[in-house]
């Protein structure tokens, strides 16, 4: 089952923004999957981290993940009136106000080109720009954490400079190694793990993005700005 949601503006929001529709479908017997239609941007993403202050205070709600324009509400049960589910999340979509978080500036040096850049050459072939304009591109841009997934502690980076949008791969890489600096469609990030990866590497971070030990594992989280900071090019 899929259900749709009526657009509406929020009078409440600090910032300005217009809500899209949204859906929810069924994964699992008590998950369900909210989506924004409409743009991939930061005013989408808003409403989905306001969305999730609310559901996560629901009594019969086990977690909450908010990810990239959606959001999974995992139930403690499963529910006996799924329709109700549904109704109640899109009812609370359509009222819920734009949310703004206020997250911490995180900088990260980079090591651009050399050994691990290895899809350098692509996304210069791909956007027609030299390896100095890409670089300088991606280092030039301010980020912000939309959400956190696919990997412990990965963050998804909003904020890239349309210019280097470069497709994920049709073939990963095999093994992609910790640490590189990709580009994935319209998003940038950090790779978590060494192993297969369909985003094209430009370069290396050797950074500790996440600490199992550590109180706070993962050094990112939704809301926080991220800035590529150039230690050393290497072209």
């Amino acid at each position: 089952m899929i259900a749709t949601s009526k657009p509406l503006a929020s009078s409440h929001q600090p910032v300005t923004a217009t809500k899209g529709r949204a859906r929810v479908s069924f994964i699992g017997g008590r998950s369900f999957l909210l989506e924004a239609a409409g743009e991939f941007d930061l005013p989408a993403q808003r409403f989905i981290w306001a969305l999730s202050h609310v559901v996560r205070d629901w009594a019969d709600v086990a977690e909450v993940i908010p990810g990239m324009t959606n959001l999974l509400a995992i139930f403690t049960a499963t529910p006996e009136d799924p329709e109700f589910i549904v109704g109640r999340l899109l009812e609370a979509w359509d009222s819920v106000p734009s949310l703004d978080l206020s997250g911490k500036t995180i900088e990260i040096s980079v090591h651009y080109g050399g050994a691990y850049a290895t899809d350098l050459a692509a996304v210069c072939d791909f956007s027609g720009l030299s390896d100095r304009e890409v670089v300088r591109l991606h280092h030039d841009a301010t980020y912000r954490v939309f959400a956190l997934g696919s990997a412990p502690g990965f963050g998804y980076l909003h904020g890239l400079d349309a210019r280097i949008y470069m497709p994920r791969k049709t073939v990963p890489s095999l093994k992609m190694e910790k640490g590189c600096v990709t580009i994935g469609g319209m998003q940038t990030g950090v790779a978590m793990l060494t192993g297969p990866n369909g985003w094209n590497s430009i370069g290396y971070a050797d950074l500790q993005m996440f600490d199992p030990t550590s109180p706070t594992p993962a050094l990112l989280a939704p809301g926080d700005t991220v800035r590529f900071v150039p230690d050393r090019i290497e072209l």
